[in-house]
């Protein structure tokens, strides 16, 4: 990969119009758009979000199909009662806002929403929950013990993960390069100087010191879009470097 290659995925400009997660809530709370731009953008904030609140409701004790319904419920509230219109950038941390909503929610309202959902309600999102669940059981014994606010910040910090892995595979893929993200991606989670280079090398057809570089860039450009989507979560610039050291610490055990 080279620098000066136009089509280079890891130049920042590459990857577009990134929005943020507080462009979706203007657009979620009826701000922008009409009611199909207010869906969709519900829709990509479930998506990337439900998996931190199910497993908060799961260390907390519900079962599959009540944590399932409540995660449902609480964000097709989310929409039909307006209740993003309470977040507010100015408060912070998108994390802070949407755990606190659903301590709310499971507190004064989820015995009523199952109660509607047994009475036929439709669903607002067609979600892959068994995979959601699966990632919960997965989880290790040293989880289980820790407390449930812990756990929901690792869940958390793991879909910002997956974000960024998603965007770096998607670069990769509008630059031409697939096949060269996949055979790279390994190396993401190789211990530093412990990435098989020569094997890359011969993989890609280049020299060993030209593989060392192509995984140096894709590191760093994970890195970068890693910390975009935390910076994407706090309402103040200021609070990035916190958050970020926040994400770190919660997946490190």
């Amino acid at each position: 990969m080279s620098a000066k290659n136009d089509a280079d995925p890891s130049r920042p400009e590459a990857a577009g119009f990134h929005t943020t997660r507080w462009s979706m809530v203007l657009s979620a709370r009826g701000e922008r758009g009409g009611a199909e731009a207010d869906l969709a953008a519900l829709e990509q904030l479930c998506r990337q979000y439900w998996p931190p609140l199910y497993a908060f409701l799961r260390y907390r004790g519900l079962g599959p199909h009540d944590a399932e319904d409540l995660t449902q419920a609480f964000f097709a509230n989310l929409l039909e009662k307006h209740w993003l219109r309470a977040a507010d950038r100015e408060k912070g941390r998108f994390r802070t806002f949407l755990l606190t909503a659903l301590k709310r929610f499971q507190a004064k309202e989820w015995e009523r929403a199952r109660a509607q959902k047994r009475g036929g309600g439709q669903r607002l999102l067609s979600l892959d929950t068994e995979g959601f669940e699966t990632a919960y059981v997965s989880g290790s014994e040293a989880e289980a013990a820790l407390p449930a606010e812990t756990l929901y910040d690792r869940r958390w910090a793991l879909a910002l993960l997956e974000a960024a892995m998603r965007r770096l595979r998607e670069e990769y893929e509008r630059a031409g390069k697939a096949a060269e993200y996949e055979t790279l991606k390994p190396a993401l989670t190789a211990d530093r100087g412990g990435a098989p280079y020569a094997d890359l090398a011969a993989e890609l057809g280049i020299e060993p010191a030209s593989a060392r570089s192509s995984v140096h860039r894709l590191r760093r450009r994970f890195r970068d879009l890693f910390r975009e989507e935390v910076a994407a979560t706090v309402a103040d610039p200021r609070d990035v470097d916190d958050e970020w050291r926040a994400m770190l610490a919660a997946l490190v055990w």
